[in-house]
């Protein structure tokens, strides 16, 4: 298998584990904590009470304290992160981070486009996360206790080719807390997106389960009648249009692997030179070669798929306060955007 493909599959790997468990109808009163270990592999004790304390792990839908004893039949609803290893077998780097935020519980990073966030299989060192390690030891701050050795403090993800606001935190409460905040939707994700074709103004919503493509196992897909795959919603709105690309925001309720990627794909409307999903071809156009020149020339300015998360808003774990961070487009998506505004002002001059 190819390393493209085990970064792929290494990304769809859930950070949490998710689960509903009903007890028994003799079940004995006893603390929710004792319940779930005997319940829940690999979860520590103490991972599990700040899970409670967070609001993560509720009984029949309410929160509930750590010392609240569970009842017979009562339904517990659990998203927690996963406990897999130790942070000290990961290889620290001094890898430069471009930090827009940190305080003693969390991190607002942003990520070039190029860089891969968590090792994987043929990803071992060169990662955001190993940056993440030598940063948070260099400052003497823990990587929270039993999170897992790859992923220290991450709580969600962008692929290796787009580029953006990425969350981090430095303990436990807080990840567990900002891991529920995006389990109920509530963080506010942005990105910007150029894809082909003319996209109609207003407000449009994609609805289309996402899953693995039932032939090529290294890409995903919207599967029809949404019979197979994870739910996944993307709302989207023009931003500017350039003739033959758009420029569109794209707001995440969900976050499935590669989902505004394939979901625009979907619509025929695929991220401008996606090489995956087909946007690394002149999908809309003229046939003549001066054209097809300035597209193979902008695909050189921007060597990868055309998205970035821009936007990033959420509430503060410990302080409860909203949270708000926006980022610039990186100079090459910028650079791309200068050429189509520059083609689209000639061709008008053109047809006058």
């Amino acid at each position: 298998m190819s390393e493209n493909k085990e970064v792929d599959k290494a990304e769809e790997e859930s950070l949490y584990i998710e689960r509903e468990i009903t007890a028994d109808p003799g079940q004995e009163l006893l603390r929710i904590d004792k319940f779930l270990m005997d319940r829940v592999a690999n979860v520590s004790r103490t991972r599990i009470q700040n899970s409670v304390r967070a609001g993560a792990i509720t009984v029949n839908e309410k929160q509930v304290k750590p010392n609240y004893k569970v009842r017979p039949l009562d339904k517990i609803t659990l998203v927690i992160p996963k406990d897999t290893g130790k942070s000290e077998e990961l290889l620290a780097e001094d890898i430069p981070l471009d930090v827009r935020y940190e305080d003693e519980h969390l991190m607002v990073i942003h990520k070039p486009a190029g860089m891969v966030v968590h090792p994987g299989i043929g990803n071992t060192s060169g990662t955001l996360v190993n940056g993440l390690k030598f940063y948070l030891d260099k400052k003497e701050i823990p990587v929270m206790a039993g999170n897992p050795l790859d992923r220290p403090g991450l709580v969600h993800r962008i692929d290796k080719d787009t580029s953006g606001l990425l969350l981090i935190a430095k303990e436990e409460y807080t990840m567990t807390h900002l891991g529920k905040q995006f389990f109920d939707h509530s963080i506010e994700r942005t990105y910007q997106a150029l894809v082909w074709g003319d996209v109609e103004e207003g407000n449009h919503t994609i609805e289309g389960n996402i899953g693995r493509h039932p032939r090529f196992r290294n890409k995903m897909y919207v599967f029809p009648e949404n019979e197979e795959g994870k739910e996944a919603t993307t709302h989207y709105s023009l931003i500017e249009n350039m003739y033959y690309v758009s420029l569109i925001e794209c707001r995440l309720e969900t976050g499935r692997t590669h989902q505004i990627r394939v979901h625009m794909q979907s619509l025929n409307h695929p991220v401008f030179n996606d090489a995956k999903y087909g946007g690394d071809k002149i999908i809309k156009g003229t046939v003549f070669s001066k054209y097809k020149q300035f597209v193979h020339n902008s695909f050189k300015v921007i060597p990868r798929q055309a998205l970035h998360a821009k936007t990033l808003a959420f509430i503060h774990p410990h302080t409860k306060e909203k949270m708000s961070f926006d980022s610039e487009l990186p100079e090459d998506f910028q650079a791309v955007l200068v050429r189509w505004r520059n083609y689209l002002s000639t061709r008008k001059r053109n047809e006058l």
